[in-house]
């Protein structure tokens, strides 16, 4: 139990001091704290919306591939799919579907048939671009994740130096040369680099993770396509 409270008291003091020394920041400083607070809030604001679309997308693309392996046609398919809103799968069958003919039919149950003037490199293309655009659309605001991790250390760095500077040139005019003269100034420089870390550090581990779930998609629209090539090269098309 003391040990516990020790601790707890440390803490609700080092809590106090980091307060207090956010008090008495430098305008520098709190102009450097300031854009790192709006980097950190619109990175978690993207990270938060991006973790529930992805989540979505692959417990719809399940619930697709569950309802591709059963149906028997491409318009039945499409129909049981329309309710699936967030996979990417479902617009890319969506583009093929419009190329070939109302009678497509699955594994060979029937006669597979694109429209007139219609070739499987053209329908390979355009389910290339459908695969594309849904690609994008997973992709957006990652850039954004991409540049705080990259920048915001830098700007952490920079609000660091220029307090660090600040404190080396007061002490150079000031008549006592001690640590306590000095103390504040640079510990006003390095919580910039901590507030930077704490804005980056989310941003990485978001990124990087988000990055692997898009691959992923990516390697199901593959999939699909492969599919949807071989059942219309196996009628002969």
């Amino acid at each position: 139990m003391t040990f516990e409270y020790s601790a707890t008291l440390l803490l609700l003091q080092t809590e106090v001091n980091v307060i207090a020394l956010l008090r008495n920041t430098s305008p520098t400083s709190r102009f450097v704290l300031a854009v790192l607070l709006i980097f950190s809030v619109w990175s978690w604001g993207v990270i938060l919306s991006k973790s529930l679309l992805l989540r979505k997308v692959r417990k719809e693309t399940g619930d697709f591939w569950k309802i591709f392996r059963k149906g028997h046609s491409l318009s039945e398919i499409a129909t049981a799919s329309a309710a699936l809103r967030f996979t990417p799968l479902v617009p890319v069958l969506n583009a093929a579907a419009d190329l070939m003919g109302p009678s497509s039919q699955m594994r060979g149950q029937g006669s597979l048939a694109l429209r007139t003037a219609t070739s499987v490199t053209t329908l390979h293309r355009t389910m290339q671009r459908a695969s594309a655009a849904q690609l994008t659309m997973l992709e957006s605001r990652l850039t954004f994740l991409a540049t705080t991790a990259s920048v915001a250390p830098f700007i952490g760095l920079f609000g660091t130096v220029w307090g660090v500077l600040t404190s080396f040139s007061a002490l150079g005019t000031s008549n006592t040369l001690s640590i306590k003269a000095v103390a504040p100034g640079i510990a006003d420089a390095l919580i910039a680099t901590a507030f930077g870390l704490f804005a980056a550090i989310p941003a990485v581990i978001a990124y990087n993770h988000f990055v692997y779930q898009i691959r992923n998609a990516a390697g199901q629209l593959d999939d699909l396509q492969a599919e949807l090539l071989a059942i219309a090269e196996k009628d002969g098309v």
